[in-house]
């Protein structure tokens, strides 16, 4: 059987055990990130991978899109739609969601332009006032290690995010330039315990941080 490109990448990226210790991380994150997440929003996890996101998130009612088929590790609750995330206009309404999640994604898309689409067709997806949330590594901040993954394309600060939602027809409405560590893989933090004290703690993120958090509304 022969093995998708993106399956082949991720197989070798992130084993089970790798994905089961990233769930406990995400349960921490997405407890920190409810803050911006109504618990009666409707919610998509764009380009979701595991579903780490999504399963951890409380909202009236989940999405989750991949262009690969990554519904065996969704939850029940979880409607999932494979597609290419450029494409989702065409594949779910329009103005239906609350909040447009993306982690770790853009800096895959082949180019500026590309980055600057998806933000247009996120703001398409939702509702006037709605978030898009990105959680995203920042070269500035990563230097050449940016570059240790095959599959990175964009290179993506701050400041370029900010152009790019505003080209698309957003509003900046918050960014946390050092947010989170570059990787799970990362020296710190690595459990449920130290990721809550992490998040407690913004004086570490100046220390840790190498992911920005933006947020943008749909006018």
């Amino acid at each position: 059987m022969q093995v998708e490109p993106l399956d082949a990448i991720y197989g070798r990226r992130f084993d089970d055990a790798d994905a089961a210790a990233k769930l406990e991380i995400w349960e921490e994150i997405a407890r920190y990130l409810q803050r911006f997440v109504e618990p009666g929003s409707t919610v998509l996890d764009l380009a979701c991978d595991r579903g780490h996101f999504i399963r951890a998130i409380e909202a009236r009612e989940k999405w989750a899109t991949d262009a690969r088929d990554v519904s065996a590790y969704l939850d029940d609750d979880v409607h999932f739609v494979r597609a290419d995330g450029l494409e989702l206009a065409s594949e779910l309404g329009h103005e239906y969601f609350d909040v447009v999640f993306m982690s770790n994604y853009l800096e895959h898309l082949p180019s500026g332009d590309a980055v600057v689409e998806q933000f247009r067709v996120a703001g398409e997806l939702l509702r006037s006032g709605g978030r898009a949330i990105v959680l995203q590594p920042n070269i500035r901040l990563v230097g050449g290690r940016y570059w240790d993954f095959i599959d990175h394309k964009v290179a993506l600060t701050e400041r370029s995010l900010a152009e790019a939602a505003e080209l698309a027809g957003l509003e900046v409405e918050r960014t946390i330039t050092r947010f989170l560590p570059y990787t799970t893989k990362s020296r710190l933090p690595q459990s449920r315990r130290l990721v809550r004290a992490y998040l407690a703690f913004p004086p570490a993120w100046l220390v840790l941080g190498k992911q920005t958090l933006f947020i943008a509304r749909r006018p």
